[in-house]
């Protein structure tokens, strides 16, 4: 069985404090993906490079405290594709950190883990501009990717898709993250006609969850105590590896950023 976490860590230092690498080492997970790093990785402390018998990739910003994501791992990979790099032509996203994928190819397959960090567009309408750039360039990356590999993409995708995947649905139907543009959007990306064809694993195996699904909740107005979240973190994968899926769970027992695990285990093995 292999064991796949996803987590927004909202600053990894800052989740360390909170007993992060305690709470990893007693998941066992054989990968784990984290997304908005806030630090440099030359400013990263030691014990956060490598932990829980796994060791870190990292794509981190150049804008020092922003952004930046990571996979640590316990297996070998064959190759590390840090950024997006031709993907980006504009070079408007690769400063940011938002992008790092680990190969696993062997003979006669080809697979991939990648953690992905999506932009958010709450903050301005600059910034909503710049998520709309951001779904329009990865998602030809991410179909041509799916012509030559199998991938799993885990991290935080910003766009809650349906009604059952927030709280007050009703009440953001005009707020970033739940705008009908990012919603088609996220609904082409899963049609099994497109060019892309992923899975929404956590919702494949869990089709009518809703307050139990939630893996963000704002830190404004009581929002986790009352459980008014969104599902904005994915496993999004490939048909073979999404059929490969057997549990997905969020976890809440501890608190380490306003962002919950996502942990997927799979029957297959690198």
């Amino acid at each position: 069985m292999f064991r796949l976490v996803s987590l927004n860590v909202n600053g990894i230092r800052s989740a360390a404090t909170k007993g992060l690498v305690p709470w990893a080492e007693s998941v066992s997970a054989d990968c784990m993906g984290v997304q908005e790093l806030k630090v440099h990785v030359d400013d990263m402390p030691e014990p956060l490079k490598a932990f829980a018998g796994m060791n870190g990739h990292f794509h981190h910003a150049e804008k020092k405290g922003y952004s930046g994501v990571g996979l640590y791992t316990r297996h070998e990979p064959s190759d590390v594709i840090v950024g997006l790099g031709s993907a980006d032509p504009s070079g408007e996203f690769d400063p940011e950190g938002r992008y790092v994928e680990l190969r696993f190819d062997k003979p006669g397959r080809k697979l991939s883990l990648i953690s992905c960090y999506f932009p958010s567009g709450s903050s301005s309408e600059d910034r909503q501009e710049a998520k709309f750039r951001f779904l329009d360039m990865i998602e030809p990356h991410l179909a041509a990717l799916r012509g030559e590999r199998e991938y799993i993409l885990i991290g935080d995708v910003n766009i809650a898709h349906q009604e059952a995947d927030l709280k007050n649905w009703k009440g953001n139907l005009k707020n970033s993250g739940f705008l009908p543009e990012e919603r088609a959007w996220m609904t082409k990306l899963l049609d099994p006609a497109g060019t892309t064809r992923l899975v929404d694993v956590y919702r494949t195996l869990h089709p009518d969850a809703t307050d139990t699904c939630y893996t963000w909740w704002s830190n404004r107005g009581q929002a986790r105590a009352k459980n008014v979240g969104w599902r904005i973190d994915y496993h999004l994968a490939t048909p073979g590896l999404a059929s490969a899926a057997r549990q997905a769970n969020v976890y809440k027992d501890q608190w380490f950023s306003d962002h919950a695990p996502l942990t997927v285990d799979y029957d297959f093995t690198l």
